[in-house]
C-alpha cells in the first residue's frame, strides 16, 4: 500500500501506523510525501482516515509498488537538463571504456555532432575474465568530466563497488548499475541514498518482476530518478552475444512508470547487427538508446566487435530519427 499524505500529516499517520505495528517506511521521492507499506501488512484504511481526511490510499497490488504504474502513470528523469521519458527519445554514446583521453573527447565530439544527448564511458569494467582490461579508474572518471564539462554532455557511467559510490558520483551525471550488479542489494540501496539519477540494467537472467523489484531497493531509498535498461539475456541461442528481449521492453513499459532504455550493443555482440536492434528498440517504446562508440573499434581494450564507427552511428542516428518521427515521437 502506498499512502499520499497531507502536507504535515506525515508524522501523525507514520506514528498510528507504528502503534499497530505496521511496517512501512516513510518516502519522500519524486516530489512526493509517501508512507510505503510492507505489501504483506494489513492497514485498516479508516485509521489512516481518521488522522488525515485528505490522505490517498493506493492499494498496489505488486511487490515493486514504487515502481508500479498503478500509482503514478509516468516518470520524467533529469539528468542534468537532459529529459529521458518525454516525447523525445534520448540517446547517450561513446566508447564501451575510456582508454585515454584524445579518444573520449573525439568521440564526444562525433556523437554530439550526431545528435547524441549523453556521454557514456566505462572508467571501471566488469570483466569475465581478470586478465582483461579492467578500465581506469578514477583517471578514467577524470576524463569524462573533463570532455563532459568541454563537450556539453552529461556523463553516465557504471559504478561496481559500494564504496566507491561517493567517488563515482562526484564525477558523473548519472550513475550506471551493469547488469553483473543487478541485484547486488546494497549497491542498489547505496547508489539510492546518492540521490544521482540511476540507470539500472537488467541482470542477463531476471525476470522482469526482479527487474523492476531491484529498482524498489533505489526506491525506497528515496531516489525516483530511475531509468530501466534492457540490455539482454541469457539464452540457448548464441548467434548473438545475448537476446535482446524487446517483449520485455512493451511489458515493462504497461507495469512502471519508469522510462525504459535499451542497450543493442551488448545483445547485438557484432557491429552490423546494432542498428536493426537499436530501430527496433524505438519500435518497441525505448525512451533511450545507450550505444557503444569508438574512433577505431578494431583497437579498442574491450567489446571491439560490437562498437559502431562514427559512420555507423550517424547512420544509425539517420534511421532513428525516421523511425521515432513515425511513432510520433522526436530525436
Amino acid at each position: 500500500m502506498i499512502i499520499r499524505v497531507t502536507p504535515g500529516r506525515l508524522g501523525d499517520v507514520a506514528s498510528a501506523l507504528d502503534k499497530v505495528k505496521v511496517r512501512f517506511r516513510e518516502v519522500k521521492v519524486l516530489g512526493e510525501e509517501l508512507i510505503v507499506t510492507w505489501p504483506d501488512s494489513i492497514v485498516d484504511e479508516r485509521l489512516v482516515k481518521l488522522i488525515d481526511p485528505g490522505a490517498v490510499i493506493i492499494n498496489v497490488k505488486t511487490r515493486y509498488q514504487l515502481a508500479s504504474r498503478q500509482w503514478r502513470q509516468r516518470s520524467i528523469i533529469d539528468v542534468s537538463g537532459v529529459r529521458v521519458g518525454g516525447d523525445e527519445v534520448v540517446v547517450a554514446a561513446g566508447p564501451c571504456a575510456v582508454e585515454g583521453y584524445e579518444q573520449v573527447r573525439e568521440t564526444a565530439e562525433a556523437v554530439k555532432e550526431a545528435g547524441a544527448r549523453l556521454l557514456r564511458g566505462g572508467a571501471f569494467k566488469p570483466r569475465t575474465s581478470p586478465y582483461s582490461f579492467q578500465g581506469l579508474g578514477v583517471e578514467g572518471l577524470k576524463i569524462l568530466r573533463r570532455v563532459s564539462d568541454e563537450v556539453g554532455l552529461p556523463v553516465v557511467s557504471e559504478v561496481m563497488d559500494t564504496r566507491m559510490v561517493e567517488t563515482v558520483a562526484s564525477y558523473v551525471d548519472m550513475l550506471q548499475i551493469g547488469a553483473r550488479n543487478a541485484q547486488n542489494f546494497d549497491l542498489l540501496r547505496e547508489v539510492g541514498r546518492a540521490g544521482k539519477p540511476v540507470l539500472l540494467k537488467r541482470g542477463m537472467g531476471n525476470t522482469v518482476e526482479e527487474w523492476l523489484e531491484a529498482a524498489e531497493y533505489i526506491m525506497l531509498e528515496g531516489n525516483g530518478n530511475v531509468v530501466l535498461c534492457e540490455r539482454g539475456i541469457r539464452t540457448f541461442e548464441n548467434s548473438t552475444r545475448f537476446t535482446l528481449d524487446l517483449g520485455a521492453v512493451v511489458v515493462a513499459k504497461r507495469l512502471t512508470h519508469l522510462p525504459i532504455c535499451v542497450d543493442p550493443s551488448h545483445p547485438a555482440g557484432r557491429r552490423e547487427y546494432v542498428i536493426p536492434l537499436a530501430l527496433a528498440a524505438i519500435a518497441a517504446g525505448a525512451d533511450m538508446l545507450i550505444v557503444e562508440v569508438h574512433p577505431k573499434p578494431w583497437e579498442a581494450l574491450s567489446d571491439a566487435d560490437q562498437q559502431l564507427t562514427f559512420d555507423m552511428f550517424r547512420e544509425l542516428m539517420s534511421k532513428a530519427k525516421a523511425v521515432a518521427y513515425a511513432l510520433g515521437r522526436g530525436l
